[in-house]
């Protein structure tokens, strides 16, 4: 059996300790290694290329926010899933915009944390119905501007449509059956997107639609 490689990245030992133990209870996960930083988060993703790294936000010498632009700047594959005590809605856009795979709160269940990194494994961004009702109440707050407007216009409607349905969760197959459309159809339009907002994976095109305007929902 398969082993997803972890790497626990908190500023605190016991944190650390309680993820550990956590992922102890279920052998499909292994820790490979742990960072009290993001300076050591970046030396260790290069070291040890994991498969999935859990990332706090708040941590001395290097944030985690600031380790995920780095990541980025280098193009890094390897996903990260925020786990953070922030409860702070421009960490979650932010977070997102810069392609983490997941944000969820130290306090989230085992299962859901679980199904994160089994998500994050397979190349796509799961969002707990909680998180997303918040980043999306908190878009709701800010008045449509013009500038907004002309960045929904960039996308057709099949297009606007596609990004909400990947918003909602859906995978590109279950898009696809839904549109009455071809999967490659969809990752052709995804594409598109992808060019268009200047993004590069599904969290940030979500991301960068809620931040701009562009989705509704």
């Amino acid at each position: 059996m398969n082993r997803y490689k972890i790497l626990i990245v908190d500023d605190h030992f016991v944190v650390r300790e309680g993820l550990k133990l956590i992922m102890e209870t279920d052998e499909r996960f292994q820790i490979v290694g742990e960072a009290g930083n993001g300076q050591e988060a970046i030396h260790l993703i290069d070291e040890l290329q994991p498969d999935v790294v859990l990332m706090d936000l708040n941590m001395p010498v290097m944030s985690g926010l600031e380790a995920m632009k780095v990541l980025k700047s280098k193009n890094s594959p390897v996903p990260v899933i925020i786990l953070t005590t922030y409860n702070e809605d421009d960490l979650m856009i932010n977070g997102l915009a810069l392609g983490a795979r997941g944000y969820l709160l130290k306090d989230t269940s085992r299962e859901n944390l679980f199904r994160n990194i089994e998500s994050a494994v397979r190349g796509e961004t799961l969002l707990t119905s909680e998180i997303m009702e918040r980043v999306i109440a908190t878009r709701e707050n800010y008045k449509a501007s013009n500038s907004a407007n002309e960045e929904a216009s960039l996308l057709t409607d099949k297009e606007t449509q596609i990004l909400q349905s990947v918003a909602q969760g859906f995978k590109s197959k279950e898009i696809a059956s839904d549109m009455g459309i071809a999967e490659r159809t969809v990752k052709a339009h995804l594409t598109s997107i992808y060019n268009k907002l200047g993004v590069d994976s599904r969290s940030q095109a979500v991301a960068i639609g809620l931040e701009r305007g562009i989705l509704h929902m």
